[in-house]
């Protein structure tokens, strides 16, 4: 049985980026639980981009550190909404976060997340790491490996996988269908910060980069990588 990580942008689940919108969760939920039908286990981590985004710190002369942790209480609050749209789908889902909120979320414990998969519940990962100076593409990368998956599946927000330059501003650049981390590096492609590519590359962890708003690309993408672009070492 295949288990993965799957990183989703907090806008996916808002209304044109901002805040959380219960139509476009509830969207999500049913695009996670067509996976999770082909007996997938399934961790996920979500970004909190609809909440707060750590440039909006720089802006308001905050210390990064502080505009850190008000991402990963964001991460929280979408992980929640999540996790809700998921069990009115009759899913069992277990929501562990890095930060420790006792009276809102469970602590992560690698041992626990574990048995949960393997007991057919997705996982949830909330609170990014734990720690400031980490993006939620780490945690993604930390989580896969702490618990062993087979892949990551990068959902995008309108991007369907890697280029050689932003493809909404230039109508010619060109897709890769297939590269390694080490070509992320040495082409200083933005697809996920330098700290997660180390991880998935010294762990021998794959990715998978996609749309998500082509309905039916969660669920497609683990068996169908073509749709997007394939990163692996």
């Amino acid at each position: 049985m295949k288990r993965v990580i799957l990183k989703l942008s907090g806008e996916a689940l808002s209304e044109k980026g901002i805040g959380i919108s219960a139509v476009n969760v509830k969207k999500i939920a049913k695009e996670v639980k067509d996976l999770y039908d082909q007996k997938v286990q399934i961790g996920i981590v979500v970004g909190a981009g609809n909440i707060w985004r750590g440039r909006d710190a720089e802006e308001n002369e905050m210390e990064r550190a502080n505009a850190d942790y008000m991402g990963m209480l964001g991460t929280v609050l979408n992980s929640l909404a999540l996790a809700n749209a998921l069990e009115n789908l009759g899913i069992k889902v277990r929501t562990m976060s890095a930060l420790h909120i006792a009276s809102v979320v469970e602590p992560f414990v690698r041992k626990n997340a574990i048995e949960s998969l393997e007991r057919g519940e997705i996982v949830i990962f909330a609170g990014g790491t734990g720690h400031p100076f980490f993006s939620t593409d780490t945690t993604s990368a930390l989580r896969a490996a702490e618990i062993k998956a087979d892949m990551i599946l990068m959902a995008k927000n309108g991007t369907d996988g890697v280029y050689d330059d932003d493809p909404r501003k230039n109508p010619n650049a060109k897709k890769y269908q297939t590269m390694t981390f080490d070509e992320i590096t040495a082409k200083h492609l933005k697809v996920m910060d330098s700290t997660a590519a180390i991880l998935c590359n010294d762990n021998n962890i794959n990715i998978i980069v996609f749309d998500m708003n082509v309905s039916g690309n969660i669920a497609k993408a683990i068996n169908h990588p073509e749709i997007g672009t394939y990163i692996s070492k």
